[in-house]
């Protein structure tokens, strides 16, 4: 009788998992700063200038933000910085003779909707930091840089080595291969 409460308990667990794990999978969490670069066009030339930016961003914000455990932390590091990330980015633009100018703001700012690895991002104001290059009429990058997600697509080619365990499939085992 046991086996059988447990196999019915497994069963409906697993068809609540299949049922709400699309939605999970796409919500990113309220307490979360994005990080957007917006290209001025879609260009190859635009969308380069993008991506350096991007990079050189990006790697600013980890290095300052790695040893923070909150949010508020990390709004706080972001607002002591941004003269030093605008000094960055504009330095990075002369030196790679760009001359349409830019934009950086934190606060809430637009993201429209996005469908990403076929999950769908809802449009809206989101705390975030954004950089405008140019018109901003390109494509952009975004990720949410805290939590640190902006790490994920970095490890994920590592993902390989990573073992998946599910509980449910852990209890079966556990009570019926005794």
């Amino acid at each position: 009788m046991r086996k059988i409460i447990i196999l019915i308990l497994s069963f409906l667990c697993i068809i609540y998992i299949s049922n709400n794990s699309k939605e999970s999978e796409n919500i990113i969490p309220d307490s979360a700063i994005r990080f957007r670069v917006i290209a001025n066009s879609n260009t190859i030339y635009d969308q380069n200038i993008k991506i350096q930016i991007r990079n050189i961003i990006q790697n600013k914000l980890l290095e300052l933000t790695s040893d923070k455990n909150n949010i508020e932390e990390v709004r706080n590091t972001i607002k002591e910085h941004q003269k030093e990330l605008y000094d960055i980015i504009n330095n990075k633009l002369v030196e790679l003779k760009y001359d349409k100018g830019f934009d950086i703001t934190y606060g809430y700012n637009f993201f429209p909707k996005k469908e990403y690895k076929g999950l769908e991002y809802r449009e809206g104001y989101y705390e975030s930091l954004v950089i405008t290059l140019g018109e901003g009429e390109g494509d952009n990058f975004w990720c949410v840089l805290f939590p640190p997600l902006c790490l994920l697509e970095v490890e994920e080619d590592s993902a390989s080595n990573v073992e998946y365990k599910f509980f449910v499939k852990e209890l079966i085992d556990k009570y019926f291969n005794n």
